[in-house]
């Protein structure tokens, strides 16, 4: 039995989630109190549902200090439980928020919205370690969809890997567990030819392998990652985000991203995300 549980705060694509696990075969439920989880989940498995999808929200009632537990419990009951924590960058929230004219469900006369995000972040801040936080700041709802496939196509028994690859002047993901930082390698930037490439094109890839200190880079990213994931293994990780970024986030972290991504396909399973590239 597969339960699927989305949380994280207003505006960071909740809903777009949960149509998407709905389209692909999940029994979805909106706005779920966690305090009714384990007992809704109950008799959903008398009724015959195998896969079903929650969409949690802190303002639905009382019960979110207890989610860990009602997690735990549910899969000693014989669920395999993953929990799936949207979040976004605040300016883009407030944007967000301000395109749709949508009111902050903690949005009040004393409290801004950019107060009522920050002060739903606090609420939350518990209950977003125990998932897999993505960050979802520069994704559209098509590409949010697109990335729900690919999550759920994955073995939730065991680690997946997610390779992103990101632009720092656009920001670090907030989704992040290890960040690496590959500014200082050649940029084909500079090269007219390759501007407008990426790093999934062999013109790029030609380029920055002809440089020794970008396989050094490579090859130290990929030892060190190597090296520590059984200790992520060991500590009841199941998914382990590995961020590379370079300046626009178009040529050096990509082609790292897809390279590191290759290699450890096969012995883990591997996702790949190209911010900047959509």
């Amino acid at each position: 039995m597969d339960l699927l549980l989305i949380g994280g705060v207003s505006g960071s694509g909740k809903s777009v989630a949960l149509a998407a696990l709905e389209d692909s075969g999940y029994h979805a439920i909106n706005n779920l109190p966690p305090s009714m989880l384990v007992e809704t989940a109950a008799n959903l498995a008398r009724s015959g549902q195998a896969r079903v999808a929650v969409a949690l929200d802190v303002k639905t009632g009382p019960g979110l200090p207890e989610l860990g537990a009602a997690m735990s419990m549910l899969k000693g009951a014989g669920w395999t439980v993953r929990f799936l924590y949207l979040d976004a960058k605040t300016d883009t929230l407030v944007k967000r928020f301000s395109e749709t004219r949508r009111r902050h469900p903690f949005s009040s006369d004393s409290r801004t919205l950019t107060e009522a995000i920050e002060h739903e972040r606090v609420l939350l801040a518990e209950a977003r370690e125990l998932g897999f936080a993505f960050d979802t700041s520069d994704l559209s709802a098509a590409a949010l969809r697109r990335w729900i496939k690919d999550f759920i196509a994955v073995d939730p028994t065991q680690l997946t890997l997610l390779f992103e690859s990101f632009g720092f002047k656009h920001g670090v993901p907030l989704d992040a567990d290890l960040v690496f930082d590959a500014r200082c390698l050649p940029n084909p930037h500079y090269e007219r030819e390759l501007s407008p490439l990426t790093g999934r094109d062999a013109p790029v890839v030609a380029f920055l392998e002809g440089y020794p200190e970008v396989e050094r880079m490579y090859g130290d990213i990929y030892h060190f990652v190597a090296s520590w994931l059984p200790d992520y293994a060991r500590d009841n990780r199941n998914y382990l985000t590995v961020a590379i970024g370079c300046t626009g986030g178009r040529h050096r972290s990509v082609y790292l991203a897809e390279r590191l991504a290759a290699a450890f396909r096969g012995r883990y399973q591997v996702l790949v995300r190209h911010r900047e590239l959509g």
